[in-house]
């Protein structure tokens, strides 16, 4: 059993659980949690190392992970506590390449999210997304980062079901160049609901406290609204993007 907190994987751990720098220097990314990991496996990625705290987990993940091929390390309480980034650690966390997701070469339905810092933010528009079919989730530079730990619980597993990744403004536009871009604005002249969803689109969504970029702005073609109650200034970019990527979902299923 790994009790040191200077072993050289429960140190990379932390480090993947804490540092995007290192996220991206090591090209690994930590999962944290029974369903994140389970979710990963079975959507056929290879952990490099398990971590996991014995008298935590079931049989029947410990058989899952032994499937995986992985090496399983068992580690104390406080080295589980050491690495979790959760109130109430779960017992297990393992650490997987990062993903290298390949993009569709013709999308037709895109999100780009544009200066959303809050973390759990991001992840609940990555789970929302992988929901309402988007094919695609582009991150801008000023986004946070896509693995942060928050991001991926939000995500709850959307990391492995839509292509999710960080682009500059100028690789956005390349990639949106075939597709009618929409912005998401609190004074938009478009109502969302009238939108031709079924027609190829890319939707930008911008931080709700200072709205999107001046990059965003230049790249979008169409500005849409969501009607509100008088005295609403704005809705949460999470709820923005669920009401309008919803739209778009039930226009494609008439």
């Amino acid at each position: 059993m790994i009790t040191s907190l200077q072993n050289e994987r429960v140190k990379l751990a932390r480090a993947l659980q804490t540092q995007a720098k290192a996220r991206r220097s090591e090209g690994k990314i930590a999962l944290e949690g029974v369903r994140l990991v389970r979710d990963a496996l079975e959507m056929g990625q290879k952990p490099d190392f398990i971590l996991y705290e014995p008298d935590a987990v079931n049989d029947e993940g410990l058989t899952m992970w032994q499937q995986s091929g992985a090496a399983l390390l068992p580690v104390s309480t406080e080295v589980m506590r050491h690495i979790s980034q959760t109130q109430q650690p779960q017992g297990v966390l393992a650490v997987f390449p990062m993903p290298e997701p390949a993009l569709p070469p013709r999308p037709e339905r895109v999100l780009i999210l544009d200066a959303i810092r809050d973390p759990g933010n991001v992840g609940t528009i990555l789970r929302t997304a992988a929901a309402a079919g988007v094919q695609t989730v582009l991150l801008s530079p000023t986004c946070a980062d896509a693995y942060n730990p928050k991001v991926l619980r939000g995500g709850m597993g959307a990391h492995f079901r839509v292509p999710v990744t960080e682009r500059d403004w100028s690789a956005i536009g390349v990639y949106c160049r075939r597709l009618t871009v929409y912005l998401a604005e609190g004074k938009g002249s478009l109502v969302y609901h009238r939108v031709d969803w079924t027609a190829p689109w890319a939707l930008i969504i911008g931080s709700e406290a200072h709205g999107a970029g001046g990059e965003a702005e230049r790249l979008a073609q169409q500005r849409v609204t969501i009607p509100m109650a008088a005295a609403t200034e704005s809705l949460n970019a999470a709820a923005a993007a669920a009401i309008i990527l919803f739209e778009a979902a039930r226009q494609r299923s008439v």
